[in-house]
C-alpha cells in the first residue's frame, strides 16, 4: 500500500511542480488536500479518487476569496493572544457561549477559524446525507482549507506577521518558504484516518497547539537573526519574468533545523487530521454510499460567482484587510 501511495504522490508532485512557488499558501494546501485522500477507507476513497484533481485545486478557493470577498479572512485564523494567555480560559469554545461573552463584531475582528470549521463539518456531513456531489466536492475542499490554516502557528497569535516584534514577512517565510524548499522530500504517508467523537474538542486542541507553536516560531527567528550575517539572510531569485527578495536558502535551512522540521511535522499533522474530518463527517452522516452519484453542470450563479472571485484575485483588486505575506 505505502509502495502504491508513493507512485501516486510523485505522479501528483510532477502535476504540480510549476505552483511550488506559490504562496500554506497554494502548494502546500493543494499537496494536503491531496495526500488526506489517502488517509480514507476504500469505501469513501473510491467516491473521491475520480475527483481528486478537483478536491487539490480547489483547496485554495477560500485565499482566493479572501482579499476579494466582504468578511472571508476572519475564518481563515484565531487571534488567541488577544483574549488572553495560554489556555485562553476567558474564551468559550462553543459558539453560542463565545457570542453571549463577546460582542459577535469583535470575535469577527480577531478570527473564527473554529467556529468556521465546526459550522462546515455540518454543512459536509448534511451535502453527504443528501447525496448532492457538487456540495459535497465544494465543501471537502474548502473545509481543508480551513483546517490546513488551523494548523499554521501564525494563524492563532495577534502577532500573526510579526509585526509586533519587527519581523515582517516571517508568516510567509514558516508556511510558503519553507515548504517551497524541502516540501518535496517530506513523508506524507500518515496512517489511516480515524473518528472523531468531538469535532468541537478537536479543533481546539489544534488551535491551541498552534499557538503554542507561534512562539518557537517567533523566538527562534529572532534568536537566528542576531546570529546570522545580515548579507546572507536575504537572496535574490528569479520567478518567471521577476526577480524577487527572499530568505536566502542559507537561513531557511538554518532555521528549519533550529524549529525541528516543524513545518513537516505540522504538514504530517495536518493530512492524517484533515482525513479524519472528513472520514468523521462521513460516519455522521450514517455513512451514506456515494458510489454512483455524479456532478451535475454547475448553475449560471455558481460558475459567475467563480468566474469574479478568480477574476478578483488575479486582477489584485482586493479588499482591504490583514496582510501576512
Amino acid at each position: 500500500m505505502k509502495k502504491i501511495i508513493t507512485i501516486l504522490f510523485f505522479s501528483f508532485s510532477i502535476l504540480y511542480a510549476k505552483s511550488a512557488s506559490a504562496p500554506w499558501g497554494f502548494w502546500a494546501h493543494q499537496r494536503i488536500n491531496h495526500m488526506a485522500l489517502f488517509t480514507l477507507p476504500q469505501e469513501l476513497f473510491a467516491f473521491y479518487k475520480p475527483h481528486a484533481d478537483y478536491i487539490a485545486e480547489h483547496a485554495v478557493d477560500p485565499d482566493k476569496r479572501r482579499y476579494a470577498v466582504e468578511g472571508e479572512a476572519p475564518k481563515h485564523y484565531i487571534d488567541l493572544t488577544h483574549f488572553g494567555t495560554y489556555p485562553f480560559s476567558a474564551l468559550p469554545h462553543k459558539w453560542n457561549d463565545a457570542i453571549i461573552k463577546y460582542p459577535e463584531d469583535t470575535l469577527q475582528a480577531y478570527g473564527i477559524v473554529p467556529w468556521h470549521i465546526e459550522r462546515m463539518m455540518f454543512w459536509l456531513s448534511d451535502a453527504m446525507k443528501a447525496k448532492d456531489a457538487n456540495k459535497i466536492l465544494k465543501t471537502t475542499a474548502e473545509l481543508g482549507h480551513y483546517i490546513a490554516d488551523a494548523h499554521v502557528p501564525l494563524h492563532c497569535n495577534e502577532n500573526y506577521n510579526g509585526q509586533l516584534t519587527n519581523q515582517h514577512g516571517i508568516h510567509a517565510f514558516w508556511e510558503s518558504r519553507i515548504p517551497e524548499l524541502l516540501g518535496e522530500k517530506y513523508d506524507y504517508v500518515v496512517g489511516t484516518a480515524e473518528y472523531i467523537p468531538d469535532i468541537n474538542k478537536k479543533i481546539w486542541d489544534i488551535v491551541l497547539m498552534s499557538n503554542l507553536m507561534s512562539d518557537t516560531v517567533l523566538n527562534f527567528e529572532a534568536q537566528l537573526n542576531t546570529e546570522f550575517p545580515a548579507d546572507r539572510k536575504y537572496s535574490y531569485e528569479t520567478r518567471g519574468q521577476t526577480t524577487v527578495r527572499t530568505y536566502s536558502k542559507e537561513y531557511t535551512l538554518t532555521y528549519n533545523t533550529l524549529i525541528d522540521n516543524m513545518v513537516e511535522r505540522r504538514m504530517r499533522e495536518t493530512i492524517i487530521n484533515l482525513g479524519s474530518f472528513w472520514f468523521t463527517a462521513w460516519i455522521n452522516a450514517g455513512k451514506p454510499d456515494l458510489s454512483g452519484i455524479t456532478l451535475k453542470p454547475w448553475t449560471e450563479e455558481e460558475l459567475k460567482e467563480m468566474q469574479e472571485v478568480d477574476a478578483s484575485y488575479k486582477s489584485g483588486d482586493k479588499i482591504k484587510g490583514r496582510v501576512e505575506e
